[in-house]
């Protein structure tokens, strides 16, 4: 195997979308997943990107975890969260000694990932386009959204702006941060309403856009920032999310401004429902709320932080995954306070 080849573990929604643009761009790319009917058809065929964004058919060169051979010094990590842990251990024996693993994936899966093969191996990544996957060969990509990249440290090294390079192949808006836990922090506060809207059948913007359940999507947002506050983060905004309508002395009518926001992006792509909806309502398996929305809660704990809303959500989450609740706006009103 070239020891230039790109190794991109985990081939559904994010790292597929990645994959097909990179492959397409020349550079050489593997493709990893879990999924045996995934990889045949990616060998088969390559991978079909739809929707507004754009639509191709991009050959790839794809396999199942098992069937890989060789080192490789870059990786990207794209599976859910809740799945790191075992990722990272299997991918382990194919990380090149001079090699690091970039991790395109939400919640905060670096601390996960720099435990395993340490931090000095883990470079930070942010996205927030939207994308879903179909069927096996198939992804939609909905819309283009805020990508970022940085070294957990805040250094500018030759690894992070090559990881850059290859992200801005994708996203040319992509950006290089010294900040890249301010956007992680971030995108938790913005997950964890997106959690919370997982908890009707409507759309991200719809719920988003309900008067009536505004006091929900506010109280995640100061529970998520307080504690970034807590870890002396300084949390970024992107795509209508505003940290600092959700930190202390915000007025509601700040907080109100930017859940409107958000709202009004979310109106403007062909993703009209989270993953975590996704998970519950097509795919019927377990979400990553444990590993997004949790682990929160435990690190709040840690710091004598209350975040009984986010607890609460976590166990609503649950009540669906496992079918003591719908989905449904009832369920939804628990968490009104």
């Amino acid at each position: 195997m070239n020891e230039n080849t790109i190794l991109i573990w985990g081939a559904g929604a994010i790292g597929g979308t990645l994959g097909a643009y990179l492959a397409r761009a020349g550079e050489d790319v593997l493709l990893v997943d879990i999924v045996a009917p995934h990889v045949t058809a990616m060998q088969q065929s390559g991978i079909a990107i739809e929707g507004p964004v754009e639509a191709f058919m991009q050959p790839v060169r794809a396999c199942t975890p098992d069937a890989v051979r060789g080192q490789f010094k870059r990786v990207i990590l794209a599976v859910k969260a809740h799945h790191t842990a075992d990722a990272i251990q299997t991918l382990a024996p194919h990380l090149h000694a001079d090699g690091s693993v970039l991790s395109a994936q939400n919640g905060l899966n670096e601390i996960t990932i720099a435990a395993a093969i340490g931090a000095e191996r883990t470079v930070g990544c942010f996205v927030n386009f939207g994308a879903d996957w179909l069927e096996p060969g198939r992804i939609l990509f909905g819309n283009r959204a805020t990508v970022a990249v940085g070294e957990l440290d805040g250094s500018t090294t030759p690894r992070v702006q090559d990881y850059l390079r290859m992200l801005q192949i994708f996203e040319p808006e992509a950006v290089l941060t010294p900040n890249i836990w301010g956007y992680l922090w971030g995108k938790l506060g913005y997950g964890a309403m997106l959690f919370a809207t997982a908890l009707t059948p409507a759309s991200m913007a719809e719920n988003l856009a309900s008067a009536g359940h505004f006091d929900i999507f506010h109280q995640l947002g100061r529970e998520v920032m307080a504690v970034a506050l807590a870890r002396d983060v300084q949390p970024l905004g992107f795509n209508g999310f505003v940290p600092a309508a959700f930190l202390p002395g915000a007025t509601p009518e700040a907080a109100r401004q930017s859940v409107a926001a958000m709202a009004e992006f979310n109106r403007h792509t062909a993703k009209t429902h989270s993953g975590i909806w996704r998970d519950l309502a097509v795919r019927k398996r377990k979400t990553e709320v444990d590993a997004q929305i949790a682990v929160i809660a435990e690190l709040a704990q840690q710091v004598g932080i209350a975040t009984p809303t986010l607890r609460q959500l976590v166990t609503l989450i649950h009540d669906i995954e496992d079918g003591r609740r719908e989905q449904s706006w009832s369920t939804l009103d628990l968490l009104l306070p």
